[in-house]
């Protein structure tokens, strides 16, 4: 008898959540922004969380105001508190869940020190700090670890203004926005 490869039938939404990043990425925020918008009424507050996390930590990049971040950076937490292994596993076997939290709090760090509040940006970054742990060995934890070591230097060196927290949300090596691994 033939053994077949099981594969996880592909998810639309988390394509379609792809396709505005990249659009995104390509320097479209405000097309990008609006379309992410028109995929969260279409996921909702009670959706899939793995959608609700990605769509949310995403959307995050393409806000103006801080505090608008801060919310979708919020969202995206609170769907990951959602997420199970299991699910997390139909898009991608190679991912756990724990391996999110150490850029989702880093990120909300990142927030606070934009909004001035050092001591919420202290919290989260011991979070993130106390999560690397679930990291691999690789480039996208190198460059999640390089961050908090980043954002650990600017909060003890007083670096809690707007201007030194960077307008990239302590990108990775590459440029690319740091958060739950996302792999095709």
């Amino acid at each position: 008898m033939a053994e077949q490869q099981e594969q996880a039938a592909p998810d639309a939404m988390m394509t379609r959540i792809g396709q505005v990043v990249m659009l995104h990425h390509g320097g479209d925020r405000e097309e990008a922004r609006g379309r992410f918008l028109n995929l969260w009424a279409e996921i909702g507050e009670d959706g899939d969380p793995l959608h609700r996390c990605t769509l949310a930590h995403y959307m995050a990049d393409t806000q103006d105001d801080p505090s608008d971040e801060l919310a979708w950076d919020l969202r995206a937490l609170s769907a990951a508190d959602e997420l199970s292994d299991g699910r997390l596993a139909e898009h991608h076997q190679s991912l756990a869940v724990r391996a999110f939290y150490p850029s989702l709090h880093l990120n909300l760090a990142a927030d606070y020190v934009k909004l001035g509040r050092s001591e919420a940006a202290r919290g989260h970054l011991r979070r993130a700090r106390g999560a690397v742990g679930a990291l691999a060995d690789d480039r996208y934890g190198d460059g999640v670890r390089a961050a908090i070591g980043r954002l650990e230097l600017r909060l003890d060196g007083d670096g809690t203004s707007a201007e030194t927290s960077g307008p990239d949300r302590f990108g990775g090596p590459g440029g690319e926005t740091l958060g739950p691994p996302r792999r095709p």
